[in-house]
């Protein structure tokens, strides 16, 4: 692993989160296999060698839970949704180099032999504790088979993860008030053996690691509190049958546990790209180099499975002699329409659906990569995805190709024959340097807004010279307008390609090119197009109010159908997780008196859902003055990482307005529009006291990130 820039002279591999083979895909699984799919894309454009990998994870209680319901085998049930999700990837252009899943012969002996190697490294150890027993079922109860509170925040949580709550991760015995999901019943904790892998022993190692780790922030700044709270020891043994077998079961060591589901499945990653490596030849990709040897590794997960990435496999790697991620980038979640994700009440946008609708499968990796940094939750409804079609994507990129394509065609019948012009070359290696700094970032809205930029640069261009007025009185000004503009075209495709690979291709080939875009480099934006070319057709189509208005209903009609407390039995997603705090017993008073100073709480208390309804962001000032006649009045330009918004808040005595730029604030971004002073305000920032102490935040949230 390096810290040098991208491209490196050794091998990377991009892995995402495995997809869990049990249910179906839907636009908030797409995010992260989508982004990583962009960003293998993004490297290979400038000269990085790569290899995109994933498996599906197809162990742990939920499939088996789920299989025993239908009265199937679990690897039966498991290999169905497997054999789904191979189906549906490349529909979307998710294009894995290798895709494999846990249960499969790699995977397996990989897992046993790195097992082998922490205990034979003195890693693991057994311990006598407490695992829950439902004594009606007659069997012990791992993961998901018990329900309970959270010890660490009081909510509701499944017997290996506070989903509901604060999001650890919880070793078994630990979850308080058990109760079985087999029977309904109350469960009983009961001692018995389990093998630990000795996280405590890498604290060291893990700060040093987090402390050279790329990606996002909130991957390095998460798990950084776990290591100050000090971190546990993981018991890495389950009580079921359904799972890896550990590996020395068959003497006694270890009998009748199975590995728990999160040591095989990041294993899944090395096993994946070593299957790459048998079918392609280590000539042409050596696995070993980058996860034993000389080379780049790249996650990019969702904000669930943070600690999984950067506490307990980093320790499992450093531990077995394996090399550590260069980068772990952590996706926000997607809400739909403002509101939680929810599978259980069926407000989703699943894969299938999208694919049945007729959208093409880049404008939805275009929308997902490119609204909201990559850590940031992503809000989806069909009129933003309207929007931002019809603007950036007709109005803007397909507008360009299509215009420029055809002058140049009707007139040249192609590329006319002159040299780019100096400017318009200077602007296009701008966005090559736009493209590349984006890259080494991980920030995939750049990638996407570099080549839209560029776009947009030409559609000004060509209406600023109006090469249809110059081609009877300057002839040769014309040609060399359009010539600088089909340059510009080819290269908006080659920036392109990483987000949307199809429509890049389709313009590749409109042009003339030969082979593939996905082969091009960044370097190729400059090379010359072919000279002729035919006439070429529009790329991207409007999507029609009436149309939306028709997605609009079916979605109101499907989540009505569910119902709000749908009790299907099936979780909610991660993005779904509703986190009511409640520290004491309901009209339980604390013992701690509140100063006299302080404005009494209110008595009302809203709904969860009322609170999901208040859209509060991190933003950045850029600039703050006092407004003319008003005493207390400042006008604010805010940044929140979509757009810039202009807010007016009474901070003009209480602050040096001209130290305020460049300072973090929080933000109320769905607050009514106002007008004070004669001055629009769009947005409210949030102060406490009244000395209007601006709030902001304690890490390195990105401008943008969503305040829940």
């Amino acid at each position: 692993m390096s810290n040098d820039e991208f491209p490196t002279d050794t091998p990377a591999v991009v892995t995402c989160g495995l997809p869990y083979a049990n249910g179906d895909l839907h636009i908030g699984h797409l995010r992260g296999y989508i982004g990583a799919d962009a960003f293998d894309r993004a490297l290979e454009t400038l000269g990085q060698q790569t290899a995109y990998v994933c498996g599906s994870d197809m162990h742990g209680t939920p499939v088996a839970v789920n299989a025993e319901q239908e009265g199937v085998d679990p690897e039966d049930f498991a290999l169905e949704w497997h054999d789904q999700y191979e189906e549906t990837f490349p529909k979307f252009n998710v294009d894995f180099d290798n895709y494999g899943h846990t249960h499969d012969e790699t995977n397996t002996e990989l897992t046993q032999e790195i097992v082998r190697t922490l205990d034979e490294e003195g890693y693991i150890y057994e311990k006598e504790i407490q695992v829950a027993y439902d004594p009606d079922a007659d069997q012990y109860l791992p993961d998901r088979y018990v329900v309970g509170t959270c010890p660490y925040c009081g909510e509701k949580a499944r017997g290996d993860e506070c989903d509901e709550g604060c999001q650890r991760h919880l070793e078994p015995g630990e979850v308080e008030d058990p109760t079985s999901t087999i029977t309904g019943n109350p469960a009983e904790y009961r001692e018995r053996p389990h093998k630990f892998f000795e996280v405590s022993k890498f604290e060291e190692y893990l700060t040093e690691f987090l402390d050279g780790l790329e990606g996002t922030s909130n991957a390095r700044n998460q798990p950084r509190q776990w290591i100050d709270d000090g971190l546990q020891d993981w018991c890495i043994t389950r009580d079921m049958d359904w799972g890896i077998d550990y590996p020395n079961g068959g003497d006694g060591d270890g009998e009748d546990l199975v590995l728990y589901v999160w040591v095989d499945a990041p294993i899944e990653y090395i096993a994946s790209t070593k299957q790459y490596t048998e079918r392609v030849g280590s000539d042409e990709y050596d696995w070993e180099q980058p996860w034993k040897g000389e080379g780049e590794i790249v996650h990019i997960i969702g904000r669930d499975i943070i600690q999984h990435h950067t506490i307990f496999w980093p320790a499992m790697l450093e531990g077995a002699d394996y090399n550590a991620p260069r980068a772990v980038a952590a996706t926000g979640f997607i809400t739909i329409n403002g509101k939680g994700l929810s599978t259980s009440r069926n407000r989703a946008i699943w894969a299938k659906e999208y694919l049945e609708e007729g959208f093409h499968p880049d404008l939805l990796r275009y929308y997902l990569t490119t609204t909201g940094g990559l850590q940031q939750d992503v809000d989806f409804s069909w009129d933003a995805f309207q929007e931002k079609v019809n603007g950036e994507l007709v109005g803007t990129v397909g507008n360009f190709w299509y215009r420029s394509l055809l002058f140049a065609y009707r007139n040249y019948e192609g590329t006319p024959e002159t040299d780019v012009s100096e400017g318009v070359s200077e602007r296009i290696e701008g966005a090559i340097g736009q493209t590349r700094d984006a890259v080494n970032d991980y920030d995939l809205r750049e990638v996407g807004r570099a080549a839209t930029q560029l776009a947009q640069f030409g559609n000004e261009y060509i209406q600023r010279n109006e090469p249809w007025k110059l081609t009877d009185d300057d002839p040769e000004e014309a040609a060399q307008v359009i010539r600088d503009c089909v340059q510009i075209a080819k290269a908006v495709g080659v920036l392109l390609e990483p987000i949307a690979p199809d429509k890049a291709q389709a313009l590749w080939e409109q042009l003339g090119e030969d082979g593939s875009v996905a082969d091009a480099h960044l370097e190729d934006a400059l090379e010359a197009p072919p000279r002729n070319f035919a006439e070429p057709g529009e790329l991207f189509e409007k999507i029609e109010d009436d149309r939306v208005e028709e997605l609009n209903e079916k979605l109101e009609e499907r989540v009505a159908a569910a119902g709000d407390d749908s009790e299907d039995g099936e979780e909610d997603d991660e993005d779904d997780a509703e986190t009511e705090s409640d520290d004491t017993d309901a009209g339980e008073a604390t013992d701690m008196a509140a100063p006299d100073d302080l404005e009494p709480l209110a008595d009302e208390r809203i709904e969860f859902e009322d609170f999901q309804d208040v859209d509060i962001r991190v933003g950045r000032i850029e600039s703050a003055e006092g407004i003319e006649g008003a005493d207390d009045l400042a006008k604010l330009e805010v940044d929140i990482g979509f757009e810039t918004r202009q807010v007016v808040a009474g901070i003009k005595q209480l602050h040096d307005l001209e130290a305020l730029p460049g300072e973090k604030c929080i933000l109320l971004a769905n607050m009514a529009k106002a007008e004070l002073f004669g001055v629009e305000s769009n947005g409210m920032i949030l102060a406490a006291g009244e000395e209007a102490d601006l709030l902001t935040t304690h890490g390195d949230a990105e401008v943008g990130e969503r305040v829940r």
